[in-house]
Parts: structure tokens; sequence; C-alpha cells
């Protein structure tokens, strides 16, 4: 797949940082609970860590008790990329920015309560947040 945003891993190495690095380009998983943005509650927007890309309205994030920050869809279809995800003995759909390419997360059709029946949970250090000036 071609991405608008395209860089070395060294050029994405020396930009993110080790932790950040890890989730978006290796992608790992941060640990559950942990994330700085689990518990934001203010109106804006989720943006991806990696090219700052738009990816979720903080309208459509909810509180799935997964211990991630969780939403029900993206700000666009084709702002993510679902990908078919075997590892760990396991068949699920990873999600990544389709501007870059990033690793975000995860989504399962387990959202249960809200419009679409998904839930993106997506590592807090896969995103950033820009709450709504007022």
């Amino acid at each position: 797949m071609t991405y608008s945003v395209n860089k070395t891993e060294a050029e994405w190495q020396a930009e993110l940082g080790d932790d950040q690095y890890a989730v978006l380009r290796q992608a790992a998983t941060e640990r559950a609970w942990t994330g700085e943005l689990l518990d934001e509650k203010r109106d804006g927007l989720y943006r991806c860590g990696a090219c700052g890309a738009e990816l979720f309205k903080s309208g459509t994030k909810f509180d799935s008790g997964c211990g991630w920050p969780s939403f029900y869809e993206s700000v666009r279809p084709e702002a993510v990329e679902l990908i078919e995800d075997r590892s760990l003995g396991m068949v699920r759909t990873e999600v990544r920015c389709a501007n870059c390419g990033s690793h975000l997360g995860h989504v399962f059709p387990d959202g249960f309560g809200t419009p679409t029946g998904d839930r993106y949970c997506m590592n807090s250090l896969a995103l950033t947040f820009t709450p709504d000036e007022s």
C-alpha cells in the first residue's frame, strides 16, 4: 500500500521516540489503563500520533471498560485502513492510519449500545488530542 506520508523507519524512529515508535510503527500495545487519553472527556479531535491525520471525533468516544480509548466510528471510513491480523493465535482486525500506515489498535464488533456496534480500541500513544476552542 502506498501512503500519502512516506518516511524511512529511521526517520519515524527519530521523530517519534521509542514508545510511540514501538506502538505506531511496530504494532506494539501499551499496557491497559495507562494511556493518558483514556479518561479524556473534553470535546475535540483525535489525530494520528505519527502524521496528524484526523481520525476520531470526541463525540464517538465511549467508555468500553477495556482499558484503552474506545470509539464507535472514525471521522470518515477512508480515514483508517482495516487489515486482518492473525497474530497471537487469533483473528482480529488491525486499524491503521490510512494516511501513513501507522498502527493505531484494533476494531472489534462488540461495541454494544453504540450506533455502529463497533469498538475501535486505540492506543493513547498512537493518538494526539486537540480540544475544541470554546
